[in-house]
């Protein structure tokens, strides 16, 4: 399969929250997590106005991968101001996982991150996610925090990677 990864489109921004809310669906249905237990939890709180707000207002740069003319991968970045970017709603759909996408995602993200000055990337994961967590981790990534909210049924992770 080939894909193509670039800066996202603001015209594609309805297909983007799409792709981000199908992807995070099977982390909350593998998990449990609903609209009822985690309503701030990606899969369910991401629309086409947050996405909006990211692009307009917080210019975070966000990329989509691409098959043909079809979205099947995002991903963006929040620049942090002590040298560090935020990498966020990396998401691939489910039906072309294990392809690639995730990790051209990942790599493309961290020579943005590096070509914009920042020394590392931050991420914030379901901590609870084993497979997800060892995944980042054969990247380079290491787990830095574990936390609790009251309005999440789930830990927290953050893991980091200097780039």
């Amino acid at each position: 399969m080939s894909f193509v990864i670039r800066r996202a489109d603001p015209a594609e921004i309805p297909a983007c929250a799409a792709v981000i809310r199908e992807s995070f669906g099977t982390v909350a249905e593998e998990f449990g997590f609903t609209p009822e237990n985690a309503p701030r939890f990606t899969a369910f709180a991401m629309s086409e106005e947050r996405l909006r707000y990211q692009n307009s207002v917080e210019h975070r740069p966000m990329f989509t991968a691409h098959d043909g003319e079809r979205i099947v991968g995002y991903v963006s970045l929040f620049p942090g101001e002590d040298g560090s970017c935020e990498l966020c709603n990396l998401a691939v759909l489910p039906a072309f996982r294990h392809r690639g996408i995730g990790r051209a995602l990942l790599e493309h993200a961290e020579e943005e991150a590096m070509a914009r000055g920042y020394i590392r990337m931050t991420l914030s994961l379901v901590d609870e996610n084993l497979r997800l967590r060892t995944w980042y981790e054969s990247l380079g990534y290491i787990h830095t925090r574990a936390a609790t909210y009251n309005f999440f049924p789930f830990t927290c992770g953050t893991m980091e990677k200097d780039l």
